[in-house]
């Protein structure tokens, strides 16, 4: 997707050799319009898939979601990585570990949200080693309803991820693949 690797490559900012910075418009301040394509794109993607829920994990990739899910006409359940006193006990669980925090999230979906007959599609804004993906993927299937996509906004095609979701036979797009980054240059995978 041209329009994000622009965006990525005028405001996007490059930390060592594997954190790429974009929370001028991704993550933290969000650029709607841009979100707006975003869903626009996953849907073009994932057109010809049935979807009855986009599932995705707090907090980034909320809006990412919410946003794709209106393309879909359907509802966006979000994994909790923090259950406060009002999380349904009966739920759904999965560990995931986060890259960017170093620490592990024990993450959470009530089994109220995904049904046997649900058909889900997976939306994150980042794909590395696919631990989130992984995590997501397991409660689904704990849920004994099917994956039938994952949609990510920017993929580091440098770490596993994209070889470990493939491995599950699991269609998986990416709108933005980095091939490299470093000395604060981003190369983009063609």
């Amino acid at each position: 997707m041209e329009l994000l690797k622009n965006r990525i490559a005028k405001d996007g900012r490059v930390i060592g050799s594997d954190v790429l910075k974009v929370d001028s418009f991704l993550n933290h301040q969000i650029d709607v319009k841009l979100f707006k394509e975003i869903g626009k794109e996953f849907k073009k993607r994932f057109e010809k898939k049935e979807i009855t829920k986009i599932l995705t994990i707090e907090s980034s990739g909320i809006g990412i979601a919410c946003i794709t899910a209106q393309y879909f006409d359907v509802p966006v359940v979000f994994a909790k990585k923090h259950a406060g006193s009002n999380m349904d006990k009966d739920s759904f669980q999965a560990d995931v570990f986060s890259f960017t925090k170093n620490k592990s999230y024990n993450v959470r979906v009530s089994k109220k949200y995904i049904q046997p007959e649900d058909k889900i599609l997976i939306i994150d804004d980042f794909l590395a080693n696919a631990n989130a993906a992984s995590g997501l993927i397991d409660i689904v299937n704990q849920a004994e309803a099917k994956v039938v996509g994952v949609g990510i906004v920017i993929e580091k095609g440098f770490q596993q991820g994209r070889k470990i979701i493939e491995n599950k036979n699991i269609q998986l797009e990416s709108l933005a693949i980095i091939e490299s980054m470093g000395d604060g240059k981003i190369v983009f995978k063609n």
